[in-house]
């Protein structure tokens, strides 16, 4: 995922949402957000 820019990364989340694409992926997305300090993008944060 470092290869991904911010902005891509972010737009991949909410497409992935939209496409209610499967729940661990997502939260793979979220993982990354978070470690990359971008919280604020996402809906909900389901860190454990």
């Amino acid at each position: 995922m470092n290869k991904l820019s911010d902005e891509l990364l972010i737009e991949s989340y909410y497409k992935a949402k939209e496409l209610e694409l499967s729940y661990d992926f997502i939260q793979l997305i979220e993982l990354e957000l978070h470690r990359r300090s971008l919280e604020e993008y996402t809906e909900k944060v389901t860190l454990n």
